[in-house]
């Protein structure tokens, strides 16, 4: 059983650069980058994504997730298909139909209504898809990338996580995606995930897919403590965190009893971030590979 434990990295330099490092040192699967240009300060995602692979062996990246508004599908796919071979198949594509509209239009992004920036991911799932596929150039009436003979550019690993919330994107993801990861922190437990994951298995079913093939992948955020908490979930049933004893718990039944792919960790509480880091992927991630391959 193959379960994936990611980062969510800083977004200023050089932390970023050092916890890619380290991450990769430590034999985490993957490293995450927030895509908000709006800041003055703010780094670009996708050029961070290219010192990261540049600068690790291992590891694997993504934007989490893209605000694809702000990046047009068919030069997403460009960029997609050139990191993923850069990098020797380590990049994973994240994508959102694009949220904070009032700061896409500022900084130049088209005005959608909310049906047609998810009509907009979906066609965009199959462009992007068609574009990293081999075969014949590749030619869309759109509505929203029209695109007329580009020759495809092979990205045949290329995966595509997307950060799905309403009924229709949720579809989209069922029907077009590789992996799932849940708005608002939400995990196994929680009411979003359980009335948001049988939306996606229905859609992939309609299309001749088996759930399984879209994973989930939880942010997951928390604070891991010296000693055990009297309680590791908040008031309204989200994970607050815990020791390490407690985090290996709580993953390894994730993934036993409730199907979980993956997890990229946000620290949070007093520690430092580095601390953190150090145990989320020296102490909690083994134990937890661990205690899922028993027989």
């Amino acid at each position: 059983m193959t379960v994936r434990f990611g980062i969510g990295a800083p977004s200023a330099l050089p932390e970023l650069l050092h916890t890619a490092e380290q991450a990769d040192r430590d034999g985490l699967d993957h490293l995450s980058i927030a895509d908000h240009p709006y800041g003055a300060h703010a780094l670009d995602a996708y050029a961070a994504i290219a010192f990261v692979l540049a600068r690790t062996e291992r590891i694997s990246a993504l934007v989490n997730v893209t605000n694809l508004p702000l990046r047009p599908a068919p030069i997403l796919a460009r960029t997609a298909s050139t990191l993923a071979t850069a990098s020797g198949d380590r990049f994973v594509l994240g994508l959102g139909a694009g949220g904070a509209p009032d700061r896409i239009t500022a900084m130049g992004g088209r005005q959608q209504t909310p049906r047609e920036a998810v009509d907009a991911f979906e066609e965009a799932m199959v462009l992007i898809r068609a574009l990293t596929t081999p075969g014949p150039a590749v030619t869309s009436a759109g509505p929203h990338y029209p695109v007329k003979g580009i020759p495809p550019v092979a990205a045949p690993g290329l995966q595509i996580w997307t950060g799905s919330n309403g009924p229709r994107s949720l579809a989209a993801t069922g029907r077009q995606a590789d992996g799932w990861i849940p708005g608002h922190a939400a995990d196994w437990l929680n009411a979003v995930y359980q009335k948001s994951r049988p939306i996606i298995d229905a859609a992939a079913l309609e299309v001749g897919r088996k759930p399984s093939d879209v994973a989930t992948i939880y942010n997951f955020p928390g604070a891991i403590t010296d000693r055990p908490l009297d309680r590791t979930r908040d008031d309204e049933g989200r994970w607050i965190g815990g020791s390490v004893g407690q985090w290996v718990e709580e993953l390894t039944g994730a993934v036993l009893e409730h199907g979980a792919a993956g997890f990229t960790y946000f620290p949070r509480g007093d520690a430092s971030y580095e601390s953190s880091l150090s145990r989320w992927s020296q102490e909690i991630a083994p134990a937890v590979r661990k205690r899922i391959q028993r027989p």
